[in-house]
Parts: structure tokens; C-alpha cells; sequence
């Protein structure tokens, strides 16, 4: 460990008997070293994401992606930090036909949902800002566990990062004190804001990597410092839709991943840290642009057996295709109120998508059956990647 004046900061020993780090603020000093290796992510990144962005503008309604990715990247993070429950529970949540064992971990993913859509609205008329990351937290804790630790507020007491029942003493690392954490926060801000030129995906890394640093929360921090970098590719602009979500990249890779953000602490390694998330960057970039594009296939696939099949019905077949992008989990009264099918009609209904392979009963009941569009639901299974 540095013992003092490192690159990202310094250890300082507590009259508790523990010490804490205090972070430099950005940009580091010495300044990042662009070597061809980063130049050659950056590159890399850069011209993925602009794939990506190119690719839904094929998408009939791009928000048949977004209402997908946004719920797998809330899976995904929720899991990092512990949430044992999945994309589908948190669909059959939604779709009120979750198993009644399951509700905490499912509310903690659709709080997440709901504070990144929050925070993608909120852009339009706030910028990232520390009162932004509040309302954020304040969603993301809200009636889950963690509720008891301050949602929406800086923390007033010192926390850590340990094993489980782990102390101060133990721990494997203390963000700054409370003083100094309000004094990195705002020093934080104004790197984010800062207007000297630097590549926005590099100055996104950065940030990222400080904020889970600075550790202002109880509770939260990570999934709040991934929100983050959805938020702030969207407001540089780097793509217009909220498309790239590196929760995926980061669980693959999680050992990796925190321990280049100690190694950031311990010794300074801005640039090795920098190039794992550029080609965190690119990876999911890439993944993101060819799900889109199967998707649009399928969507047309899908849409040519119907018409093809379901004759005069067809008309609410497609009616109730269009549904499922939104709503990829349902029963029959479902269909019936998307339709406006009598339930024997509906039920017949989900029988012929049934027989052309789109619908799954997932319940193996005879009564009260839920029924999922599995060809669209397998692209985002974390399995199927």
C-alpha cells in the first residue's frame, strides 16, 4: 500500500486505530499516458458505440430494445451486490404472476429499473450532479433492504468495504472519513463538469473508478456508480439512446474488477484500470448492436408466421405481438385486455402462438398458467450471451 502522496490519493491513519483513504482529485497527476495500447481501445470504443447507435435506428421502435436492456443491466448489478433473483423473476414480477417467496430481491431490481429511468428523464432538465445521484439513491433504496441506511443522502458515518462481519481494523479498504468525502464529492462534480478537452469515455472511466472510491453511500455505491456511466454516456451525447449497460462485463470479470480499483488506491494504475473498461466498453458495445439486429430479424420472422398462420386473425396476433416486447410475460387475462378478446378467444389465442413456437407456458399448471415469449427472452438470458 502507498503510505502517502500516491497518485490517487493516500492512506491516512484514524485516531480509531484504522486507516482511510483519501483520494487526489481528478485528473490524475501525472496525467494519463495515451500509449498505443489505449489509443487503440479508445479507437476500438468509440467505433462500437457508434455502431451501436446506428444499428437500432433499423429497430421499428428502438424502445422494444431499451425496455429489455435497461431491466437485464438492473439484474445483472443487483446480482453483483448480492440480489439472488433474475431477469425473468423480475418479469413475472412485473407481469403480477411472481412467486410470493421471491418479492425482496425482485423489488430490489425494480427499484433499479425505476431509478434509471428516473435518472434518463431527470437529464433533461439536471445534469449528472451530486443532487442527481440523491434522488437516484433514493430510488434505488427505497423499501428494500438498505432502506434503514439513508436513501437518498451522503453518508454522516464512516463505512468500509470487508468480508462479511468484518471491522474497520479488518477491513479490506475505508473510503475517505466523512469530511474529506464531501470535500472529494465536490471536487468530484467539478471534474465531471470540467470543460478541458479529454476523451469522454476516458473521463467517464475515471469517474466512474472515483466515485466508487469516494463510497458516499452506506449503501448503493456500486449500483449507483454503474448508473453513472449510462447517464453520463448519455449526456456527452456518446449515444443518443441509453444502450450500453456493463453490468454484464463487470460480473464476467468481477474479480478483475475490484481489483483494479484497489490497484487504483494502492499504486497509482490509472491506465490498466482505463484499458479494462474501454474493452468493457467495446465487448458490450458489440454484443448490444448484434442483439439488435436479430432482434429486428426475428420481430419480421415472427411477424410473417403470424400473418401466414392465423388468417382472419391475424390482425390481433400482430396486435399482440407488438405487446410482448413490452410485456414478454403474460396469461390469458392479459391477452384478453391487450386484444380485447373475449378469454376463450384469448385462450385460443396464446394456443396458436403456443404451436408456432412463441409463447412457453412456464408454470406447468392447468389453471392460472403464465405464458413467455421465449425466442425474445432467451437473447437476454445472462446463459445465452
Amino acid at each position: 500500500m502507498a503510505a502517502a502522496g500516491g497518485r490517487a490519493g493516500r492512506y491516512l491513519n484514524q485516531l480509531e486505530g484504522y486507516r482511510a483513504f483519501i483520494p487526489e482529485p481528478l485528473p490524475p497527476v501525472p496525467r494519463i499516458a495515451y500509449d498505443d495500447e489505449i489509443l487503440m481501445l479508445l479507437s476500438e470504443a468509440d467505433r462500437a458505440l457508434g455502431r451501436l447507435d446506428g444499428s437500432t435506428d433499423a429497430l421499428p421502435n428502438f424502445d422494444l430494445f431499451v425496455f429489455m436492456y435497461v431491466r437485464r443491466e438492473a439484474a445483472l448489478s443487483s446480482q453483483i451486490e448480492g440480489t439472488q433473483a433474475s431477469l425473468v423473476d423480475l418479469l413475472e414480477f412485473e407481469a403480477q404472476a411472481a412467486e410470493p417467496e421471491r418479492p425482496v430481491d425482485v423489488v430490489e431490481i425494480a427499484n433499479y429499473v425505476s431509478a434509471m429511468n428516473y435518472g434518463l428523464e431527470r437529464l433533461d432538465k439536471l445534469p449528472v450532479s451530486l443532487r442527481l445521484i440523491r434522488e437516484i439513491h433514493q430510488r434505488l433504496l427505497s423499501g428494500v433492504r438498505g432502506s434503514e441506511r439513508t436513501p437518498g443522502e451522503f453518508r454522516r458515518s464512516q463505512n468500509w468495504i470487508g468480508p462479511p462481519g468484518s471491522s474497520l481494523a479488518q477491513a479490506t479498504y475505508v473510503p475517505p472519513p466523512v469530511q474529506e468525502m464531501k470535500d472529494a464529492l465536490g471536487k468530484w462534480e467539478a471534474f465531471i463538469h470540467d470543460q478541458q478537452p479529454m476523451p469522454a469515455l476516458i473521463k467517464i472511466g475515471l469517474a466512474h473508478a472515483q466515485f466508487e472510491t469516494i463510497h458516499p453511500f452506506l449503501d448503493g455505491n456500486g449500483r449507483v456508480g454503474r448508473l453513472l456511466i449510462t447517464f453520463l454516456l448519455v449526456e456527452n451525447r456518446i449515444l443518443v439512446r441509453p444502450l450500453l449497460y456493463l453490468s454484464y462485463f463487470f460480473k464476467q470479470h468481477r474479480h478483475s474488477y475490484y481489483e483494479l480499483l484497489q490497484a487504483i488506491r494502492d499504486e497509482g494504475e490509472w491506465e490498466v484500470w482505463l484499458r479494462f473498461f474501454l474493452r468493457g466498453v467495446a465487448e458490450v458495445a458489440k454484443e448490444a448492436t448484434g442483439t439488435a439486429r436479430r432482434i429486428v430479424a426475428m420481430r419480421e420472422e415472427h411477424r410473417s408466421m403470424i400473418t401466414a398462420n392465423l388468417g382472419r386473425g391475424a390482425g390481433k396476433g400482430l396486435t399482440f405481438l407488438e405487446r410482448l416486447y413490452f410485456q414478454p410475460i403474460v396469461n390469458v387475462n392479459t391477452v384478453m385486455q391487450i386484444t380485447n378478446l373475449s378469454f376463450a378467444r384469448a385462450n385460443d389465442l396464446v394456443g396458436q402462438f403456443q404451436t408456432l413456437g412463441l409463447l412457453r407456458e412456464t408454470t406447468g399448471r392447468r389453471r392460472n398458467r403464465v405464458f413467455s415469449y421465449e425466442p425474445y427472452v432467451a437473447f437476454f438470458r445472462e446463459d445465452s450471451i
